[in-house]
């Protein structure tokens, strides 16, 4: 019997984003055991990076351990307090710089994120690399040009959200 390869993928999450769109649009968080186990089961997972922001808060770090041992390399940014009272702490250019990287190495790309700056990088990835990349996001705050770039896009669903979180 013939064993048939699944596509290799690299996985990119915009942590924030996904966490934001998913509390805004359904009161929920992001499942991302279900989305790992979905995933396995469609793809071999080459490499998997959760972009988030430090604060030095426990809840976050224990989640992002749990991230880990799900099978994420988490990549950290500091979290930046302006004087003016707004925030910093994207991962847009170091999401960029990590999808170009990976570009010769896998068969697909997935991004988690409703970011429409990244319409521009999917375009640049299927024209120069010929690679595709699949979105999953919430529909209503993913921007439609990441949409219209993406190969697919994934409407984040109550199967990729957890039902009973306790906050």
């Amino acid at each position: 019997m013939q064993t048939i390869e699944k596509p290799r993928i690299a996985i990119f999450v915009d942590v924030q984003n996904i966490y934001y769109t998913c509390k805004e649009s359904y009161g929920k968080n992001f499942d991302y055991n279900a989305f790992w186990a979905k995933m396995q089961e469609l793809y071999t997972i080459d490499s998997a990076i959760a972009y988030a922001i430090y604060r030095g808060d426990e809840k976050q770090s224990q989640f992002q351990n749990i991230l880990r041992a799900i099978g994420f390399e988490v990549k950290l940014k500091p979290f930046i307090q302006r004087r003016d009272g707004s925030a910093k702490g994207d991962w847009d250019v170091g999401i960029t710089i990590d999808m170009l990287e990976n570009a010769r190495k896998v068969d697909k790309m997935v991004l988690l994120s409703g970011d429409g700056d990244f319409a521009l990088l999917l375009g640049h990835l299927a024209h120069n690399y010929q690679i595709s990349c699949d979105v999953y996001g919430a529909e209503h705050l993913t921007a439609d040009v990441l949409k219209n770039a993406a190969e697919n896009f994934y409407c984040i669903d109550d199967g990729l959200l957890l039902n009973n979180r306790r906050e």
